[in-house]
């Protein structure tokens, strides 16, 4: 018989996140940018006791243990409040993306049931449209004061977030329970079908925390400030109000201003050492930058994943304005952090250019998750750095299976990610394409990803997409579709030549198309489905 430790069992709660943060820098400043439109200052110890006042108030409401209860909301004091209050109280906390589809919003409320719903006062129109299409909801709550509360509404008893909280006395204990219990769900983006839910534990969010915080994952300390850019209804802020309760950093939270005017401003004013967010957010705020001749003078790292970064982003925020970048590759599936690019002790001497070819990667797994590659048959693949295949992931904080969905979608106990990447000796891992978005030109693979980063170096492109176009002769042939920056010209000519030598010349796209505006879906990232369909009749000048 094995031999068991003595130790004390303390089951992982989030709720002991927010109670170690509160008792031991409870001092530390949480500032908000409100939607109301002015600056909120808070503490931890503030968001502690008005979570437990939450909680309180949820439990007068009736709302039972494991109801799920909806948010609708931007990045806040009281989304954090939400986070917790909701979680720590054995409910389940279910955030919405507002910039999905109004029936996808429907759809997502009703498939989790939602008991009450959360909602911030400039999201509260698509509530009241949607009203009659969410049935479990007993209780809509207006993220607000008294005096910002709606004037008119086809909801009756409409609630009052302050007046919740001013109602109780905070005299709440947080229970203990199971830590594998339900702590929040998300949905998937659902751009191929209706979205599903991935349902995260107290545990696994706990761990994830845990790896977020390491030094060569997001390397969070107590003396940061960090702005999560990333919203708090995109996969928890990628686990940031988790991970910075657990290391009591001051917090900034930029409510729906994500501009790159209103960005810059706040990361300035409240010095900003770090922040997280998808690339076409720094889009904005390195143009604003660029244009007026601004330097950062406290922000020195940020995070970006979400879609693949290009390395002419990476080159400019590290060479031009002095901040690193952490190249990161996740998914909602995964809570969602799977890798972070880091360097190693024995690429310590390698010339820059190295290094940053390293770093333009994905990254290596964080402790928690293990990754492998495999071709069509299933067969695992070798880590040499070439060999492309299906990017296949198991963790500590990955999903066993989907909410309301019977079939398992683990192959052979490996989550399939529907992503196409290498992975290298050293073990860094290089997304090149998602499984539907990879262009396949006479039985051979291009990287779309590899098309889109060459036109990101150029000086005239804002983005620029890589889709596939039908061709008589080999199948499928790259299309791309860009976006100009505001006053530049540029043909489709010059931009087909500035690929040559940059990549094998049977891959150089066979045409560019201008337009406007490239569709994002609503998690930010390119819209290939939507581009492939207005696209579809595209004839190519070698077709």
């Amino acid at each position: 018989m094995s031999l068991m430790g003595n130790m004390m069992h303390m089951p992982l709660m989030i709720s002991s996140l927010l109670t170690h943060a509160a008792r031991h820098n409870g001092d530390i400043e949480i500032v908000s940018k409100r939607v109301e439109g002015d600056m909120h200052r808070s503490t931890w110890a503030e968001v502690e006791l008005r979570s437990r006042k939450l909680a309180q108030a949820l439990d007068r409401l009736g709302l039972q243990a494991g109801d799920c209860v909806g948010t609708l909301a931007w990045n806040g004091y009281r989304h954090m409040e939400i986070y917790y209050g909701v979680s720590g109280s054995q409910r389940v906390c279910h955030t919405i993306n507002p910039r999905l589809f109004p029936q996808q919003v429907a759809w997502i409320v009703s498939d989790a049931k939602d008991k009450a719903i959360f909602v911030d006062i400039n999201i509260f129109p698509l509530v009241d449209k949607l009203a009659p299409m969410m049935p479990t909801v007993k209780h809509v709550i207006v993220m607000c004061g008294r005096e910002h509360m709606p004037k008119e509404s086809s909801i009756p008893n409409l609630l009052c977030y302050e007046e919740l909280i001013d109602a109780e006395d905070g005299n709440y204990t947080w229970p203990s329970f199971d830590e594998n219990t339900a702590a929040s769900i998300c949905y998937t983006s659902g751009t191929t079908g209706n979205p599903k839910g991935a349902i995260y534990s107290h545990r696994s969010t706990v761990l994830h925390a845990f790896a977020a915080a390491l030094p060569d994952a997001m390397a969070i300390k107590a003396t940061d400030v960090i702005l999560p850019v990333v919203p708090m209804f995109h996969v928890n802020a990628w686990g940031l109000p988790y991970a910075a309760a657990m290391v009591g950093c001051k917090l900034v939270f930029p409510g729906h201003h994500l501009d790159g005017a209103s960005l810059f401003n706040l990361f300035e004013e409240e010095k900003v050492t770090m922040s997280a967010g998808v690339p076409t957010i720094w889009l904005g705020l390195l143009n604003h930058v660029k244009t007026n001749n601004l330097k950062f003078s406290t922000f020195k790292a940020t995070v970006i994943g979400g879609a693949a970064c290009p390395p002419a982003m990476i080159r400019t925020f590290e060479n031009d304005f002095g901040v690193e970048v952490i190249h990161a590759w996740g998914m909602t599936e995964l809570s969602p952090l799977g890798t972070l690019g880091r360097l190693k002790s024995k690429h310590a001497d390698l010339p820059t250019e190295a290094k940053q070819k390293i770093l333009e990667k994905q990254g290596k797994s964080v402790f928690g998750i293990d990754m492998r590659i495999v071709d069509g048959e299933g067969k695992v693949l070798p880590w040499d750095g070439k060999s492309a295949g299906d990017l296949e992931v198991k963790g500590h904080w990955v999903v066993n299976g989907y909410f309301n969905i019977d079939k398992s979608p683990l192959h052979d106990g490996w989550f399939p990610t529907g992503d196409v990447a290498t992975i290298d000796s050293d073990g860094y891992m290089q997304i090149t394409d998602r499984s539907k978005d990879v262009i396949k030109s006479g039985g051979e693979w291009i990287s779309s990803i590899d098309l889109e980063n060459v036109l990101m170096a150029h000086p005239a492109v804002h983005e620029a997409a890589a889709i596939s176009c039908h061709h008589p002769k080999w199948d499928e042939r790259p299309l791309m579709v860009v976006v100009r920056k505001p006053g530049a010209e540029v043909t489709s000519e010059e931009l087909i030549a500035f690929y040559k030598g940059k990549i094998p010349s049977w891959q150089t796209p066979d045409d560019v198309v201008f337009v406007d505006e490239i569709p994002h879906t609503a998690t930010g990232k390119i819209y290939k489905l939507k581009l492939r369909e207005t696209f579809k009749d595209h004839k190519l000048p070698t077709a």
